[in-house]
C-alpha cells in the first residue's frame, strides 16, 4: 500500500499541533494508530465546538 505523502505530513502536523508530539514520535505510530489519533482529536474537536 502506497501512502501519499501530503496525507502523512497532515497527520502529522495534525496530530503534533493538538498533543504537543514530536514528529519522531507520530511517524513510529502505525498508519491505524496515526489515523485512531486524527479521527479521536476530530472527535474532541467536534464536541468542543457544539459546546459539549
Amino acid at each position: 500500500m502506497t501512502y501519499a505523502p501530503a496525507r502523512l505530513y497532515e497527520e502529522v502536523a495534525y496530530i503534533a499541533y493538538y498533543f504537543h508530539w514530536q514528529r519522531e514520535d507520530v511517524l513510529d505510530l502505525t498508519h491505524q494508530e496515526r489515523g485512531q489519533w486524527v479521527r479521536e482529536i476530530a472527535r474532541l474537536n467536534t464536541r468542543v465546538a457544539e459546546g459539549g
